[in-house]
């Protein structure tokens, strides 16, 4: 299946309206700065004392909480790894995956989440954070 990227008002929409399910891939930090309404944290990668590292448990915290048949909106902050999660998961046999492009925090020439005034958060059901998940 190919990889579909829509605009974040695409994403609520899908989340609201078809059952999507929003996963945030930004690190903890990140997401506990704010986030979009009702989004998991799972992130792509964990920062560390030498910057980025990959978060191993990635996969497999996806394939356990939501399943290869779920369906799930992926954003991060401004797209790019949002775009990298979302190629992994299709890679990895899931099969109804959607990139947010422009994230939370927008990208050039587009807005992202938090500019379009779409419903954002600093708290988290104990489920949706990544302390919860993994």
């Amino acid at each position: 299946m190919p990889l579909k990227r829509v605009a974040p008002e695409e994403a609520k929409r899908l989340v609201d309206e078809e059952g999507y399910f929003y996963v945030d891939v930004r690190s903890v930090p990140e997401f506990e700065a704010g986030h979009p309404e009702g989004a998991y944290n799972v992130p792509l990668a964990h920062l560390g004392p030498m910057g980025a590292e990959p978060n191993r448990d990635f996969l497999r915290v996806m394939e356990e909480r939501f399943g290869r048949d779920a369906k799930i909106v992926v954003g991060c902050q401004s797209g790019v790894r949002s775009l990298q999660a979302a190629s992994i998961l299709l890679q990895s046999g899931f099969q109804d995956v959607v990139d947010q492009r422009a994230g939370f925090g927008g990208a050039p020439g587009e807005r992202g989440w938090r500019q379009l005034g779409l419903p954002a958060s600093t708290g988290a059901a104990p489920d949706h954070t990544w302390d919860g998940l993994k």
